[in-house]
């Protein structure tokens, strides 16, 4: 009886110890993020894009947006919207699991500006975390540096 008691915490005890390792994990994309999107974020799932009623799914790379009444992905923007200014409109960080399917949520609550919300594009960022972004200005000096760092440490 001891045992089977002795066996069973054992078991409990490893099973607490496996999940609360599992739920310790870092999300890092900035890599992944596109040029236009705002500093600050270390992982993105979705960018909201109020002026033009889009998704931007940062690991597809896809525009998330209404047509035919029927949210569609496409790595593209609709024609209505080619014009737009990814730099100087505004971005809203979303991450959950398709947001868009929550749209009249998010259209209430970012659908007016404030005043003064303008956040720093990762294309204009000095901050070196950026440079890993293949886009950034700065990119192949990171690349060389990274470069240079390996030789050195070998």
């Amino acid at each position: 009886m001891k045992n089977l008691l002795l066996l069973s915490a054992l078991f409990l005890g490893s099973l607490m110890y496996q999940t609360s390792f599992a739920q310790v994990s870092v999300r890092v994309n900035i890599g992944s993020q596109p040029i236009w999107g705002p500093v600050g974020y270390d992982y993105v799932d979705y960018y909201y894009l109020p002026e033009i009623e889009t998704y931007y799914y940062v690991q597809r790379h896809k525009y998330v947006y209404m047509e035919n009444g029927r949210w569609i992905s496409r790595s593209y923007l609709p024609e209505r919207h080619r014009n737009y200014d990814m730099y100087r409109g505004r971005k809203i960080v979303i991450n959950e699991y398709r947001p868009y399917m929550h749209h009249n949520d998010f259209r209430d609550r970012y659908g007016s500006p404030k005043e003064n919300e303008y956040h720093q594009s990762i294309r204009d960022s000095r901050d070196e975390r950026y440079f890993e972004n293949k886009n950034h200005p700065e990119h192949s000096k990171w690349k060389a540096a990274k470069k240079n760092n390996k030789r050195k440490d070998k």
